[in-house]
């Protein structure tokens, strides 16, 4: 299994705040059988550039893979890159990509998003060298209108669901819904540390296959492979 999301590198963002807590978390993430992570810290464009950015994130990375044991999930690096009207003429944006298959994992505005902002993400998607992931896209679903929405739907952005989604039951119906029309492609904890945030991949896991089968979640994990088999 594949946690698409974390915030698992120490000292990054707001997410784990030492060697030791990081550990703790891809302890608990391994116990749940996740084998490989997508280590995505935020990244703002006002705060600091690129650069220093991959900086911070290769000083971190190493002190945490130095600590590491083979039993332990693969780290592979990304980012959680903040969206801003503009990002399409970002320079060195190709840098925060995730692997050679140039996945993008992009964080929206928590708001009704405009129909510029949607036509530029969609612009970015259509490229051809990028392949934008909508992070948590369940959070901010049901903000938008369903003109936004099927604008996403019929484009080529793939989207991230955070394992938090399939806790209610509610909520669990939505991403149901969602999955039953191949509508979220990417599965992740969005774990930030090990108290109200903490790594709960198993809980999206154990709905999922208590729907649809295990049949069913192996082919989405087997999706995820295949994107991200290539990128390392």
């Amino acid at each position: 299994m594949i946690d698409f999301h974390t915030h698992i590198l120490p000292l990054m963002d707001d997410g784990s705040k030492s060697i030791e807590e990081s550990i703790k978390m891809l302890k608990m993430l391994s116990a749940q059988g996740v084998k490989r992570i997508v280590a995505t810290p935020h990244f703002y464009a006002n705060d600091e550039s690129v650069d220093k950015f991959l900086e911070r994130r290769e000083k971190s990375y190493k002190s945490l893979t130095e600590k590491l044991s083979v039993d332990l999930p693969e780290i592979i690096l990304g980012a959680e890159v903040r969206y801003y009207n503009g990002i399409s003429r970002m320079e060195n944006l190709d840098k925060l990509f995730i692997g050679k298959n140039r996945l993008l994992l992009l964080e929206m505005p928590f708001s009704r998003w405009t129909e510029h902002s949607v036509e530029e993400i969609i612009q970015l998607s259509n490229l051809g060298d990028v392949t934008v992931v909508l992070a948590h896209f369940d959070r901010y679903l049901f903000m938008q209108s369903k003109q936004i929405q099927e604008k996403i739907f019929n484009s080529d952005i793939l989207l991230q669901c955070n394992s938090e989604c399939f806790e209610s039951w509610f909520s669990r119906l939505k991403a149901f819904k969602l999955l039953n029309n191949d509508k979220i492609h990417f599965l992740g904890s969005d774990c930030h540390d090990l108290e109200k945030r903490r790594p709960n991949f198993d809980i999206a896991a154990k709905a999922i296959i208590s729907k649809f089968g295990k049949q069913y979640f192996n082919q989405l994990v087997e999706f995820q492979n295949d994107l991200l088999r290539c990128s390392i």
